[in-house]
């Protein structure tokens, strides 16, 4: 196999869509290895390094096997592998809807157009609001979607005012995801409401059937 040919693969699953806009939809996953950042309710740790090399072509002879034509791309973060950007072409040449979940810290100009990035700027809880690249919202279109992870109220008004001061919702769908179990949901609801927040809500539905630590769901 040839680096030019491989990514290095932590898991490839069929489930829920539990998350964004396509909420509740099958879905094929492709979780890459890697990340850069250590927010501080990450719940995808193992991603930081386990996986196994895998060529381009076996991976999308795999997602052929779920016969499912929603594809995300997950991490980890998926940008740091340049890869990735040949298989996101291919599934998109092939017939798939490809979603990418990136950080927000990576270049997202560099991604096919007809991948839909569901970016997430990272709030300050994360401890890693730092990295937030935001040159990419100059990039942002209506076929992508913005997230905030939500883990208190200094959160909220933080997201709140930076959906205000780059008008966020006028580009494309703004999630508020809230942290899980660290945040009353019915108190985000309620801030959001006060607030008249053009907003969506976004809980993650896999938590909400599955165990919240099961991997592959």
């Amino acid at each position: 196999m040839s680096n030019r040919d491989t990514l290095k693969i932590n898991e490839i699953f069929y489930s829920i869509q539990g998350e964004s806009t396509h909420a509740g939809r099958p879905c094929v996953f492709v979780r890459l290895t890697f990340c850069d950042l250590r927010c501080t309710y990450c719940d995808t740790q193992y991603a930081y390094n386990e996986g196994e090399e895998k060529n381009i072509a076996d991976i999308i002879d795999e997602i052929s096997t779920f016969h499912c034509k929603l594809v995300e791309i997950t991490g980890g973060e998926p940008l740091l592998q340049e890869n990735i950007l040949p298989l996101m072409s291919r599934l998109c040449n092939d017939g798939y809807e490809v979603l990418l979940e990136t950080g927000g810290h990576q270049d997202i100009s560099i991604v096919d157009k007809r991948v839909q990035r569901i970016m997430d700027i990272k709030c300050p809880s994360s401890d890693e609001s730092d990295k937030n690249l935001w040159a990419n919202i100059n990039y942002l279109t209506a076929n992508d979607q913005v997230k905030f992870v939500i883990g208190n109220r200094e959160d909220y008004e933080w997201a709140a005012d930076k959906v205000n001061h780059y008008q966020l919702n006028r580009i494309c769908p703004v999630l508020f995801a809230p942290v899980y179990k660290k945040i009353d949901l019915k108190e985000l609801a309620e801030w959001i409401l006060q607030d008249h927040l053009d907003v969506q809500l976004q809980l993650q539905l896999q938590k909400y059937i599955w165990p919240a630590n099961q991997r592959g769901v």
